[in-house]
C-alpha cells in the first residue's frame, strides 16, 4: 500500500505538471508567434512609409532573418532585401477586399523549401497608380520556441514531482507505522490469549478509531471466549455426572451379580439416559441457534401456540388468559419450544398453579408465572446464562438441564424479541415480547 500510494500521489503531480508545463509550453509559443507577426507588420508599414515619401532605396537592406519584397499592380518584384534579390515572388498571398493585410502561415514556399513561415501581405496604393503589395515573412517560431525552453520547463517542474514522491512515501510511511503495529500485535494473539491488546495512537484520527474498535472487538472475543471455555467446563460436568451415575451402577451390579436387581438398575440407568439426552438435545438446539440456523417463517396466531403447550398434562394446575388474533410470524416448532421451556421451568418451580396469557399491546404479548419462590433482582440475567447456577431453590433443580431459559432467549432473538423476568406480586414472572406480525 505505501508503494502504491506514493505512485498515486507522484502520478497526479506529474500529470499536473504535464498539463501545467504544456499550457505554458502553449502560452510561450503563443506569445512568441504573435510578437513575430508584429515584427512583420511593422516592418512592412516601415517599408510602406518609406516608399510613399519617396525614401525608398534601390535595395533594402536586411533586417535580421526578415525577408521583404515589393510586388507592383503587374506582379512584378520591384523591390527586395539583398538576401532574396533577383529571387521570384515570395507568395501569392493577397489580402481579402476591403483589408489593408493578411497574416497567414504557409509551408514549402519556393524560396523557403522544407520549412513554414509567416507571411504578411500589405496592400496600399503605388506611385504609379493601382495597388501594390508588400511582403514580409520570417521563418515560424517552432511548437517548442527554442530548444532550451522544453528542456527548462522540464527541470522546474521535475523537482515538484520528485518532492512529492518522497514527501508522499514519508507521510504514508509515518501514517501506516501504527498500522504495522497494530498488524504485529494482532499477528501475536492467539485464540488462548485474547486477553492481549493493540496499541491506540495519540492523534484522533481514523487509525484511532480503527485501534479502539479492533480492542473492542478483542475484548467482545474474549468475553465470547471466557463464555465458551466456562460453557465447555460446565457441559462437560453436566455430561459427566448422568455418565457417572450409569457407571456406577453398572459396576456396582456386576460385583454382585446375583444380589443386584436388575429391573431397577435399568431403570435407574433409563433416568441417567434420559437426562443426558437431554443435555445432547438442548447443547444440539443450541449450536443451531449460534450458527444462524434459519427456521421456517410462517404466520402464527400465538394464542394457538400457547393453547397448545398448555394442553400438555402437567403436574401443576395450568390457567390460560388467551387473547385470540395475535399474530406473529415466526417457526411453529421454535416457538413452542420456548413456551414448552417457559413452562416446564414454571412446572418445577411452582408450588401450585402456572398462568399462561397472551395479549397484544402494541407487540405480542406471552406471560408464563408461577407461585414459587421467585427469582431475587440481581439473578434475573444470570438465569439466561448457560449452565447457569444459583444459590436459590431455582438451582439445577431435578429434571432441569441448566440450558432450557438460555435456548429460550436465544428463540426470542432470533425472532426479533426480547424475554425478560419482570416484577410479581409471587413467583417469577417470564414476559416474551414479540413483533405483530403488521408490523
Amino acid at each position: 500500500m505505501r508503494g502504491r500510494l506514493t505512485l498515486i500521489a507522484t502520478a497526479y503531480m506529474a500529470v499536473l505538471c504535464a498539463a501545467a508545463g504544456g499550457y505554458l509550453q502553449y502560452a510561450l509559443y503563443q506569445t512568441a508567434a504573435d510578437h513575430q507577426r508584429d515584427a512583420l507588420e511593422r516592418r512592412a508599414m516601415r517599408v510602406v512609409e518609406l516608399i510613399q515619401h519617396g525614401e525608398a532605396p534601390k535595395r533594402l537592406a536586411s533586417d535580421y532573418e526578415i525577408d521583404i519584397q515589393v510586388v507592383d499592380d503587374t506582379g512584378r518584384v520591384l523591390l527586395s532585401n539583398s538576401d532574396i534579390a533577383g529571387k521570384p515572388r515570395i507568395s501569392t498571398l493577397v489580402p481579402p477586399e476591403r483589408a489593408v493585410s493578411t497574416t497567414a502561415e504557409q509551408c514549402d514556399l519556393p524560396l523557403y523549401p522544407g520549412q513554414c513561415n509567416w507571411v504578411v501581405a500589405y496592400r496600399f496604393a503605388g506611385p504609379t497608380g493601382g495597388d501594390w503589395l508588400i511582403y514580409t515573412t520570417e521563418k515560424a517560431v517552432p511548437w517548442y520556441v527554442t530548444p532550451r525552453v522544453p528542456l527548462a520547463l522540464t527541470a522546474i517542474f521535475f523537482a515538484p514531482v520528485a518532492l512529492t514522491a518522497i514527501g508522499a512515501w514519508r507521510v504514508v510511511t509515518k501514517t501506516l507505522k501504527p498500522v504495522d503495529r497494530i498488524r504485529a500485535r494482532l499477528a501475536t494473539i492467539t485464540a488462548t490469549d485474547v486477553g492481549m491488546r493493540v496499541p491506540v495512537p495519540r492523534h484522533d484520527d481514523e487509525i484511532r478509531a480503527l485501534a479502539i474498535t479492533a480492542n473492542h472487538t478483542l475484548e467482545r472475543l474474549e468475553s465470547a471466549a471466557e463464555r465458551q471455555r466456562r460453557f465447555a467446563s460446565d457441559a462437560s460436568h453436566d455430561l459427566r455426572s448422568p455418565i457417572t451415575a450409569m457407571r456406577t451402577r453398572v459396576e456396582e451390579a456386576l460385583l454382585y451379580p446375583e444380589e443386584a436387581d436388575w429391573p431397577r438398575t435399568g431403570r435407574e440407568l433409563l433416568d441417567s439416559l434420559d437426562r443426558l439426552q437431554a443435555i445432547v438435545t438442548d447443547l444440539l438446539m443450541l449450536a443451531k441457534l449460534d450458527a444462524g440456523a434459519p427456521g421456517e417463517r410462517e404466520p402464527l396466531d400465538l394464542s394457538e401456540v400457547a393453547r397448545a403447550e398448555a394442553a400438555r398434562r402437567r403436574g401443576k394446575r395450568v390457567i390460560t388468559t388467551l387473547q385470540p388474533g395475535v399474530l406473529v410470524t415466526g417457526d411453529r416448532l421454535r416457538l413452542s419450544r420456548l413456551i414448552t421451556n417457559l413452562v416446564d421451568n414454571a412446572e418445577r418451580h411452582a408450588e401450585s398453579t402456572i398462568i399462561i396469557a397472551v395479549r397484544k399491546d402494541g407487540e405480542a404479548i406471552l406471560e408464563v408465572l408461577d407461585d414459587g419462590a421467585g427469582i431475587a433482582p440481581e439473578d434475573r440475567e444470570v438465569v439466561f446464562e448457560r449452565f447457569a447456577r444459583l444459590d436459590a431453590s431455582r438451582n439445577r433443580d431435578v429434571g432441569g438441564t441448566g440450558l432450557g431459559l438460555p435456548i429460550a432467549r436465544e428463540i426470542a432473538h432470533e425472532h426479533g424479541g426480547r424475554l425478560t423476568i419482570e416484577e410479581s406480586d409471587r413467583g417469577a414472572r417470564f414476559v416474551l415480547r414479540l413483533p405483530l406480525r403488521g408490523d
